[in-house]
């Protein structure tokens, strides 16, 4: 099942990713670039930081035809995509789970502490939006808007205590899974955030 959502998400991904780099007037290549980075940007990060080599793109060329071709189809149907919002906010807030899922298993899988896999189910998330936003020159949006980075960190914990309850994987990844994506689709829905820290005042 992972896989199937891993696929359409890392699509999803790059697809946003071009749509960022059109809102920077980039050429086709910077496109491709961005969208590369939002979608596999992540997962790149997490095996760098976890020592985990071959780095998993480069074991599936096949990832990195689908996120490029992707993300060149987007700049021929963007003046179309308008209609598709809903059906994105949808594909991210899945993309976000199953990235958080799958970097809490590569993880565990190489038999680091808790808090490391947390951290790497968080990275595979998250990161790759990041990227995406910092090279677009944008404050990322992970940082400022509806609940999202803390939505990765709910389902790495809420797999990792049902893990020690002993539940079942298949199991336990289908509940992670149905129980993240309906919190960040309530989130987008009602607008919830996290509390703003704003600080005006200069230093004289």
């Amino acid at each position: 099942m992972l896989t199937v959502i891993y696929l359409t998400a890392i699509t999803a991904e790059a697809m946003s990713g071009a749509l960022a780099a059109g809102r920077r007037n980039m050429d086709i290549f910077g496109v491709a670039v961005i969208a590369f980075v939002t979608a596999l940007g992540g997962g790149t990060l997490r095996d760098l930081v976890l020592g985990n080599f071959p780095v998993g793109w480069t074991q599936h060329p096949e990832y990195i035809y689908l996120v490029i071709s992707a993300g060149l189809l987007t700049t021929v149907i963007a003046p179309y995509m308008h209609h598709l919002k809903h059906a994105f906010l949808v594909l991210d807030a899945m993309g976000l789970v199953a990235f958080s899922l799958i970097g809490v298993s590569v993880a565990l899988g190489m038999d680091y502490p808790t808090v490391v896999v947390v951290m790497s189910g968080m990275i595979t998330g998250i990161c790759g939006g990041i990227l995406r936003d910092v090279l677009c020159n944008q404050v990322p949006v992970v940082f400022r808007r509806e609940l999202y980075a803390s939505v990765s960190l709910a389902v790495c914990a809420l797999f990792l205590v049902l893990r020690e309850f002993g539940v079942n994987t298949d199991v336990n990844t289908l509940i992670s899974f149905a129980t993240g994506l309906s919190l960040r689709l309530l989130a987008i829905w009602r607008g919830w955030q996290l509390p703003t820290f704003s600080y005006q005042q200069r230093w004289e």
